[in-house]
């Protein structure tokens, strides 16, 4: 529409009903007496007819021009909405395949723990301040959540319970400073403990701290919990090893652990209520 406004033929059309303006202002200053001045002003708008009749076609083009570029317009409002529409159904795809993906997991760890029951909960908030990713879910005491319960995504581990009200519940993730758990690796059973760790954290991987000179971790190698303590059950999955380095504190070395999920894309989740005690042994 700004450009019909800004064509020639529009322009010519305003200078023309401007001048027929002037001409009958002047027109109606003279009277109806034959004057030089009147005869002037009757020889230039002596075809008033042809004036009016393009005057007429410039309007109709303006008139279907306009009708032009609201069709355009409702097009494209059409198809803004159905790329909306297309949007939205690949965002419930990507939704439910995560769900998906979280269930089949789920799935074969209830298989190899029979005894693992699970409340499963959205994340309903994060805390943009807090650098270790913390976040909050949608389920609290009142389903069976409990302080420092295991917070899984899937077969992975990802945080632990902070602190559980009774219908929401605070999550601490595996990056944090504050976590802490009883770890080996899966393959060599090296046995030591997994932290967060404020310097790794901006990395996205925890700390499996004090491993010796001797210690046979190696890149890839799978870093899963102990079980030592009655609050995490043996074998849940924390994630693999990305790269071996010596500890700047000791003389020992640590593996930086990557999760086995991207914790910041996290939107659901499986909190760990009830497993049997020889579990966590």
């Amino acid at each position: 529409m700004k450009d019909l406004f800004k064509s020639s033929r529009f322009k010519l059309i305003v200078s023309i009903i401007a001048l027929l303006l002037v001409g009958m202002f002047i027109c109606a200053a003279n009277g109806h007496g034959e004057t030089a001045q009147s005869g002037i002003v009757g020889t230039i708008f002596t075809p008033a007819h042809w004036v009016a009749s393009k005057i007429s076609d410039g309007i109709d083009h303006i008139s279907e021009s306009a009708k032009g570029n609201a069709e355009y317009d409702a097009k494209i409002d059409s198809l803004q909405k159905q790329l909306g529409e297309l949007q939205n159904q690949l965002a419930d795809y990507n939704n439910l395949k995560a769900q998906n993906d979280l269930y089949k997991d789920a799935l074969g760890l209830k298989e190899e723990h029979k005894d693992f029951k699970f409340a499963e909960a959205s994340v309903i908030g994060r805390d943009s301040a807090n650098p270790y990713c913390s976040f909050t879910v949608s389920k609290g005491t009142l389903n069976g959540v409990k302080d420092g319960a295991a917070v899984l995504y899937g077969k992975y581990l990802i945080g632990v319970i902070k602190k559980a009200y009774p219908t929401y519940s605070v999550v601490n993730t595996i990056l944090d400073p504050d976590f802490s758990v009883s770890a080996y690796d899966i393959s060599t059973n090296e046995l030591s403990f997994v932290s967060g760790d404020a310097s790794l954290a901006k990395q996205g991987v925890c700390k499996f701290e004090n491993l010796s000179s001797s210690s046979k971790i190696s890149y890839g190698s799978i870093i899963a919990t102990a079980g030592i303590s009655k609050k995490m059950p043996k074998g849940i999955i924390i994630g693999t090893v990305k790269d071996i380095n010596n500890d700047d504190t000791d003389i020992s070395s640590y593996a930086a652990v990557e999760p086995g999920t991207d914790i910041e894309k996290v939107t659901s989740v499986l909190i760990l209520t009830s497993y049997s005690e020889s579990e966590g042994k």
